[in-house]
């Protein structure tokens, strides 16, 4: 622990660091435990957002942490490109075994925006047809080409226009994207409507390479769609030979209560982005889709020179023991239920939440005026409250006054109720 007069404060540094990347704190960790983290003066936060979905079972598990270790010791990297890791290929064969329907071959990057990246390219080179269709809400990362499927705010597009040609957007079936009075199965009905206007009046389908979707919104709000939409949109990849693409780097990875988000439809993709929760905290993703699609993508067509680290690999492994051994989706189901139960009766106690929503660990809480209105102000206010209480929270959606709940996937339901009952705190300190 540094001396008092010595402790690093973000301030002093922040002159070194790019203003590109938004903080959502000033804080400066020295160290986490479980759903906690320490700044480097000893105090203590309750990190109700888990890195953004990464840290899946906290910080410091020790089976990870031990395995990081021992495969540090061995060897850091030979690059994946010259050489082949132990860690790596058992990787490939367990999600093979766990991955939907024929799903089980698979390319590994750094980040979820990579693997968007590839899945698009992979779209493309078995289809050999040019345009993406993505929805409204939708967020996919930040290189140019996640960029350009990324619908949920303008923002990301700022200063970067013209994006990547031939990418069509629909809406998804949240309320903010669909008349006010429609009920869900009126949402999605309209969402497959505006999706078959796409074909008929701005692209044909059978120049379409890829539909590209979150099973389940995150960034974009956290919006759980109805089965029949999900469907819908499968049967017309079906029809017209188009790839799905599920994003499932946020949803996936058991949040929603399923190892992956898209089965909670009953409906497997063609390409399967995975990411965040991957490998315990370390970066990687994987684009995974089948043995009869890859075969297209030929040597030299796709790489990266970190993709497949042995180290992250060996994290993933002990992920993947981690959710056999702590019975990581029962968990999910039955904390996550509790917390959706709790949510439902904070915003009984505070109307200042308009809605309440989500599946499994992954949900999230709306703030609005009087009128519906969205209320990213309140929002603001609560959020910074909620800091002053030591408790790290991040909003989602397009008009940012949504707070999203990403705990670890092993969270307890005591951890649950002390960030409920600091978020409860918070809101009448305001007035809410």
């Amino acid at each position: 622990m540094p001396e008092k007069d010595d402790v690093m404060r973000f301030e002093d540094y922040q002159r070194y660091l790019s203003p590109a990347l938004a903080k959502a704190t000033d804080l400066v960790i020295d160290h986490g435990d479980g759903p906690y983290m320490w700044d480097v003066t000893g105090q203590k936060y309750l990190d109700f957002v888990s890195g953004i979905a990464v840290n899946a079972l906290g910080h410091g598990n020790q089976a990870v942490r031990d395995a990081i270790h021992e495969q540090v010791d061995r060897l850091i990297n030979g690059s994946f490109n010259m050489v082949n890791f132990p860690s790596t290929l058992r990787l490939a064969e367990r999600l093979a075994e766990i991955a939907p329907g024929e799903l089980g071959c698979t390319m590994f990057a750094n980040g979820g925006a990579e693997a968007t990246d590839a899945s698009l390219k992979l779209a493309r080179a078995y289809t050999q047809r040019p345009a993406i269709i993505a929805f409204e809400g939708s967020f996919h990362g930040r290189t140019m080409g996640a960029m350009s499927v990324t619908g949920s705010s303008a923002m990301y597009r700022q200063s970067y226009q013209p994006c990547m040609p031939g990418v069509y957007f629909s809406p998804y079936p949240q309320k903010d994207l669909c008349p006010k009075e429609y009920d869900e199965e009126q949402r999605s009905a309209f969402c497959l409507e505006q999706l078959d206007k796409i074909f008929s009046y701005l692209v044909s389908p059978a120049e379409v390479a890829a539909i590209l979707m979150e099973p389940i919104q995150g960034e974009g709000g956290y919006f759980v769609p109805p089965a029949s939409f999900v469907r819908g949109v499968r049967e017309r990849c079906d029809k017209y030979g188009i790839m799905l693409i599920f994003d499932e780097i946020q949803a996936g990875y058991g949040r929603s209560g399923k190892m992956f988000a898209g089965q909670n439809f009953d409906v497997t993709p063609d390409i399967m982005n995975l990411g965040k929760a991957i490998a315990g905290g370390l970066p990687m993703s994987a684009t995974v889709s089948t043995e009869k699609i890859m075969s297209k993508w030929l040597p030299g067509m796709h790489g990266g020179t970190f993709g497949g680290n042995p180290v992250c690999a060996a994290a993933a492994n002990a992920v993947l023991d981690e959710f056999e051994r702590q019975d990581i989706l029962a968990n999910v189901k039955t904390v996550g239920g509790y917390l959706g139960t709790k949510l439902d009766e904070l915003r009984e106690a505070h109307p200042v939440i308009g809605d309440a929503r989500g599946i499994g660990l992954m949900r999230a809480i709306e703030f609005d005026h009087e009128d519906g209105s969205p209320a990213p102000e309140v929002w603001g206010e609560v959020k910074a409250k909620a800091l002053e209480h030591h408790m790290i929270t991040l909003n989602c959606g397009v008009h940012h006054n949504g707070m999203r709940f990403a705990t670890p996937l092993n969270v307890t339901r005591e951890v649950i109720d002390e960030g409920l009952a600091i978020l409860d705190q918070s809101m009448r300190e305001l007035g809410y």
